[in-house]
């Protein structure tokens, strides 16, 4: 190569260099850091809070019951998937239980199937009596998504629904 053909060529790259940088890039949009609580404790502890005065609760399969034990038994253990792989089962002779789709909602949590978490809980509370302990499970499992996908106006919709469970009582004097 020709010494005017080094410098021509040289002189180029060092101008494409220095225009490179003087554009910035796009700032990368930033989503807020996942809570550093245990989500699946949130859920449940929005249904043990809630004290409304209609608690629905279902009749239970005594087989159906047996693989809800097995399931909290491996939950309690660690072994997500062979919760999931039980409550599946049992969600196959029992597709329309509400308690047990939110039961699976919250094993998905864990198993960090949000969408999958999300639509159960939704199943859950349409089949569900929308009232009490149960429902206050469903909307919590809901913000607990909502908040991790960023939407916090979606959060602040279903904190109403959680809201919307609770039943006061009438008064007797």
């Amino acid at each position: 190569m020709y010494p005017a053909a080094r410098f021509r060529f040289a002189s180029t790259t060092l101008a494409a260099l220095l225009l490179a940088g003087c554009f910035n890039a796009p700032p990368q949009e930033q989503r807020p850091a996942p809570p550093s609580y245990d989500r699946v404790a949130a859920i449940r502890a929005a249904g043990a809070r809630e004290k409304s005065v209609i608690d629905v609760a279902p009749l239970r399969d005594p087989g159906i019951g047996g693989m809800q034990d097995a399931a909290q038994a491996d939950e309690r253990a660690g072994r997500y998937a062979d919760a999931a792989a039980t409550l599946d089962h049992a969600l196959k002779l029992a597709p329309d239980s509400p308690d047990l789709l939110q039961d699976r909602a919250e094993i998905a949590v864990r198993l960090h199937d949000y969408a999958t978490a999300e639509r159960l809980a939704r199943q859950s509370w349409s089949l569900g009596p929308q009232l009490g302990p149960l429902c206050a499970r469903n909307w919590q499992t809901i913000v607990e998504m909502r908040l991790l996908a960023g939407d916090e106006a979606g959060a602040a919709g279903a904190r109403k629904g959680v809201q919307a469970c609770h039943k006061e009582g009438v008064p007797r004097y």
